[in-house]
């Protein structure tokens, strides 16, 4: 069994991916233990010292800071705020991302700064472990005062409220305590607060976007590389020398491979009559290169969220302060996330223009990529699909994180709406894998017309592995089912 020890230690995107894809269990390290429980200690012993109201421990929540509530409250006030903020609408979360949730949760109350009981901390690493997946609904959060609505609906099977999936089953959250037979949490003072309040909503849509978005970078340079050489491209523009007189990070290591992937290409050795591709073949290094360089920012940003703490009030025991502040905020990582669906959208755009190109009839090739075109509309609506994709992913591409609309008769004056950017990501991750499948599809079939010349040998494998489970089109077919396949190629296939 893998094992991977929960602790202060630096917890990286791709680790995350390797824990929730790698059948990982976990467990808290001794240091995290010891961090919990010192800090549930701390914040018992001030709140019977103390005569001064704290926040969302011994007052309401929210416009409600100033209400006071007695001792004999403080274990209902818990339950109550779960309850309350449970109000999620929309389709439900995939299971991994909640999974990635349940971890990002876990690691965040870890730190010792939340006031969480050991018991409820372990009992959201039972449900990691045993893989229930809490019904998370995708709509209703604001990104600020954290992930309110989801992280509610997270955590309520916690005390046997709300829906699970567990065996590939939908049942409450008493159901699944009376069949793992476990007991309720007995929720303390606070912790209604430090489960709700989080980003660990938006973190884990990043996290999942981010894990995607590096496979998706690469395999949009092998995909171009094909269909450059499909298209007779020029490689100069992958020249060392240009790139190095303009030097972003990204275009010189985009224009690096591509001079990999092509080394030993027949077709690149063919004499050509033209000095110039157009800009979606002889940019490659420039689009493709920003949008690598996008995902190392947003990596940089969503590595610091994930390995912080960010509930509210926030408890220091070694300062001996319990701070109302504002951590809980996802601005953050919300600019980011619109970021990243920018960069994604651009991949798709010029993937998609690539596309057309092939199947223009020109530089040799058939007519829509099909040898008797006329009876035959071959590849020509594959293009129309793709632009459609294209299309929607430009207005999906719009700014979530520009907006706020004020809250909690404004308390909450300003927020972050990181969820939306969230929603919104996960949507373009998903139509530029569907695009640059497309583009696969269409790549593959316009090599096929350059036979017997031979691409690198690099492209060569790529082609014959996806030719078993993709053939070549003769005639018109029902062309909807090798798009999916292609989707699926995208993710099965190890890069």
């Amino acid at each position: 069994m893998k094992i991977h020890k929960i602790s202060a230690e630096h917890l990286s995107i791709e680790r995350i991916g390797e824990i929730v894809y790698g059948g990982y269990q976990i467990q808290l390290s001794y240091d995290a233990q010891k961090r919990i429980v010192e800090c549930r200690k701390y914040l018992d012993r001030k709140i019977e010292e103390t005569t001064s109201p704290i926040y969302g421990v011994t007052t309401g929540f929210g416009s409600l800071c100033n209400v006071s509530i007695g001792p004999d409250y403080l274990a209902q006030l818990q339950i109550n705020l779960m309850m309350s903020h449970a109000c999620g609408t929309g389709d439900r979360v995939p299971n991994d991302i909640v999974k990635i949730m349940l971890l990002l949760k876990i690691q965040s109350l870890s730190y010792g700064f939340s006031g969480c009981q050991l018991a409820t901390v372990n009992r959201l690493i039972d449900f990691f472990n045993n893989d229930v997946y809490p019904v998370v609904y995708m709509q209703g959060s604001l990104g600020a005062s954290g992930d309110l609505v989801p992280l509610a609906h997270l955590t309520l099977p916690l005390v046997g409220l709300g829906e699970v999936e567990y065996q590939g089953e939908v049942i409450t959250g008493a159901e699944l305590l009376q069949k793992l037979e476990w007991q309720p949490i007995q929720l303390d003072s606070k912790e209604g607060l430090a489960l709700l309040n989080g980003t660990q909503n938006m973190g884990a849509f990043a996290v999942w976007a981010l894990l995607q978005s590096y496979r998706l970078s690469e395999w949009a340079d092998r995909i171009a590389a094909m269909s450059l050489d499909a298209y007779y491209g020029l490689t100069a523009p992958f020249t060392d020398a240009v790139h190095q007189v303009r030097p972003h990070k990204g275009q010189i290591a985009t224009a690096a491979r591509m001079r990999q992937l092509l080394e030993g290409s027949e077709i690149v050795e063919k004499p050509k009559q033209y000095v110039q591709d157009p800009y979606s073949f002889r940019c490659i290094p420039q689009v493709h290169g920003t949008v690598k360089d996008t995902i190392d920012y947003v990596t940089s940003a969503v590595d610091v969220e994930v390995n912080s703490a960010t509930d509210n009030p926030t408890v220091c025991p070694d300062d001996d302060i319990i701070i109302s502040a504002g951590n809980f905020h996802g601005e953050p990582i919300a600019m980011p996330m619109d970021f990243l669906a920018i960069a994604l959208c651009e991949l798709a755009n010029i993937s998609e223009r690539r596309i057309y190109k092939l199947v223009s009839g020109t530089r040799g090739l058939p007519s829509f990529l099909v040898a008797n075109p006329g009876v035959n509309s071959g590849f020509m609506i594959t293009q129309y699909t793709a632009a459609s994709v294209v299309s929607l992913n430009k207005t999906l591409s719009t700014p979530s994180s520009v907006d706020s609309i004020p809250s909690s008769q404004g308390q909450e004056d300003h927020v972050s709406m990181g969820a939306n950017a969230a929603i919104k990501l996960y949507k373009v991750v998903l139509n530029t894998e569907r695009v640059l499948a497309i583009e696969l599809f269409n790549a593959a079939q316009a090599l096929d017309f350059r036979r017997p010349l031979k691409s690198s040998p690099a492209v060569e494998a790529l082609h014959d592995s996806y030719r078993k489970v993709v053939p070549f089109i003769v005639d018109d077919e029902v062309m909807y089912p090798h798009i999916a396949k292609s989707v699926e190629f995208l993710r099965g296939e190890k890069l």
